[in-house]
């Protein structure tokens, strides 16, 4: 089992998740393929070891367990299958950027109709 990121980080991209994976199993897709975004990070299932790192780092609340995954992310699973083998890079955070608001935050979870 491996985690997921979700629609939640889809243009939100916060990358401090990616600082903390002892692997670098969490990417950004440079290729062509339009079915995989290249404004959401996305995890590689086949390199994830269950660490559970990412998960308090994501200040959007974007990632989560592959069985906990909620259903309306459900596809979101398949999408980060999607990035295995393909052309990706592990992004570095920007010492400038900046932490999402809560109402950032619950504006975004609204918009993908994820209301926990």
């Amino acid at each position: 089992m491996a985690y997921v990121i979700t629609k939640l980080c889809l243009d939100c991209m916060d990358i401090a998740c990616t600082q903390v994976c002892p692997v670098d199993c969490i990417y950004q897709y440079q290729g062509d393929d339009s079915s995989i975004p290249k404004n959401q990070l996305l995890i590689d299932p086949d390199e994830c070891i269950d660490c559970n790192a990412c998960v308090p780092e994501c200040p959007w609340g974007a990632i989560f367990e592959e069985e906990m995954v909620p259903d309306v992310f459900k596809e979101d699973t398949e999408i980060n299958a999607r990035v295995v083998g393909k052309l990706r890079f592990v992004p570095t955070r920007p010492d400038n950027q900046k932490m999402p608001t809560p109402e950032e935050i619950k504006a975004n979870k609204k918009k993908w109709g994820y209301e926990e």
